[in-house]
């Protein structure tokens, strides 16, 4: 049963299909692990147990009767703590909320839960969404897959580190600026950040709700098409018969590649030499709308997340992690017409962006310029910490400024994405070009 930890989720609902897994077996097996890890307490913020078994026994029953509701039914998978859950604490990561107990589930635990997927429990986040980096004094700062010394990435930390240490089929995160980017990097996974609207946020917790999005982490293309298919109450697109072939990528080489460190930069480059080779297209493109629009991202993201948040954070300042609680602060200064005069030029640098990226099948570039910091230096040097969690997600804001979808594939150098961008609201399209991209980049072909 311990091979069950390590397979993708789609052959595990597959086997439940045909019958070869017990969804109540291979649930437990998870639980099992889940208590046995030694820095599980690390990565979930609690488990629910009961809710898993009993979902899981109804998934087993309709699996013997032949009426299972999708092909992730009776799969165990992992929320982030931002998810509403009814009866279960949803504390976000922060102090602010502690005891938060909703009586309600997030709807798109709901829909994930109609499809029979099930919910093994809340993972640990970067306090409020705020941060790229996954380092939460507040709380519990996940583990690094690669070293446990580094950073995991945020803020959906204990979402990819659940999945990358075998403790969860599959993870459901949030990406406002990168993190669910940014913790499928640098823990050697595929996350898929969905269109700002896509998919609702009634239940989830907010950071920038004209910025959040949901998205899944997971060991392929096809899982996370398939949880996006159970977050969405739709069908899952077609993956058959793609190919690299053909596929015309630009190469986004204003911005992307600026202050760059020698591994991501390295392992991108073998990628997309490895893409070319297999009969993708690659053509260097720079979009001077993105100059313009990165300096946005001050103006927008603090002002509409203090903004939020201002009551909370200040009836109880103290409560919070002081990098954390600062970068909140940082949004009082900005003005309403400000606010308003940023997001029309915004509105207008997309269409600038998406003029120029019409003719391309998907936009590349490295996930992450960096690689994951160290944990105990970040906290110990303040502008080390600053300096690098904006590094960190300088390339996947990218995807949010310009209202995108984005998928991040690993690469064989650990901690190494490479990012393709699509067209808003084209995830079908996106995954489909994904899928085709994934086992070259990958370097398995």
């Amino acid at each position: 049963m311990q091979e069950w930890l390590w397979m993708q989720a789609g052959d595990l609902g597959r086997g439940i299909g045909a019958g070869e897994i017990d969804p109540v077996a291979l649930t437990q097996c998870y639980l099992d692990a889940i208590a046995a890890h030694p820095d599980s307490d690390r990565i979930y913020a609690r488990t629910t147990p009961q809710r898993a078994l009993a979902e899981a026994e109804a998934a087993a029953e309709r699996a013997r009767l032949g009426t299972r509701r999708h092909p992730l039914d009776g799969v165990p998978i992992s929320w982030k703590d931002l998810f509403d859950s009814a009866g279960t604490a949803t504390e976000a990561g922060s102090a602010l909320l502690k005891g938060h107990v909703p009586d309600r589930d997030a709807l798109v635990l709901r829909n994930a839960t109609q499809a029979g997927l099930i919910c093994l429990g809340k993972t640990h986040m970067s306090e409020l969404a705020f941060s790229g980096i996954g380092i939460n004094p507040v709380t519990a700062t996940p583990p690094n897959v690669n070293d446990p010394a580094l950073a995991p990435g945020g803020s959906s930390s204990g979402a990819a580190t659940s999945v990358a240490f075998g403790l969860a089929a599959g993870g459901i995160g949030s990406d406002t600026g990168g993190s669910v980017r940014i913790p499928a990097a640098w823990n050697n996974l595929v996350g898929f950040k969905t269109t700002s609207g896509r998919i609702s946020l009634e239940g989830v917790q907010p950071l920038c709700k004209r910025f959040d999005t949901i998205g899944p982490l997971a060991r392929s293309v096809q899982d996370c098409t398939l949880l996006l298919s159970a977050l969405e109450g739709r069908p899952a697109p077609d993956l058959r018969g793609v190919s690299p072939r053909g596929l015309r990528l630009g190469v986004l080489r204003n911005v992307a590649f600026d202050s760059i460190r020698d591994a991501p930069l390295a392992a991108f480059d073998a990628a997309a030499a490895r893409l070319q080779d297999a009969g993708a297209r690659l053509t260097d493109i720079t979009v001077p709308a993105l100059d313009a629009a990165m300096p946005l991202s001050a103006l927008l993201f603090a002002s509409e997340g203090y903004g939020l948040w201002k009551d909370r954070i200040e009836a109880a300042p103290d409560l919070m992690f002081p990098q954390i609680l600062e970068r909140f602060r940082a949004g009082a200064q900005v003005s309403a017409p400000d606010y308003v005069a940023g997001w029309e030029k915004l509105y207008a640098l997309r269409a600038e962006w998406q003029a120029a990226t019409a003719g391309f099948d998907a936009v590349i570039c490295p996930t992450a310029p960096i690689l994951p910091p160290d944990v105990a230096r970040m906290l110990s040097d303040e502008d080390y910490y600053i300096t690098e969690n904006l590094l960190a997600l300088r390339n996947t804001r990218i995807g949010n400024l310009m209202g995108l979808p984005a998928v991040s594939l690993p690469t064989p150098s650990p901690a190494c994405g490479l990012m393709l961008m699509g067209q808003p609201l084209q995830e079908e399209r996106l995954a489909r070009v994904a899928a085709a991209a994934e086992p070259v980049v990958l370097g398995a072909t």
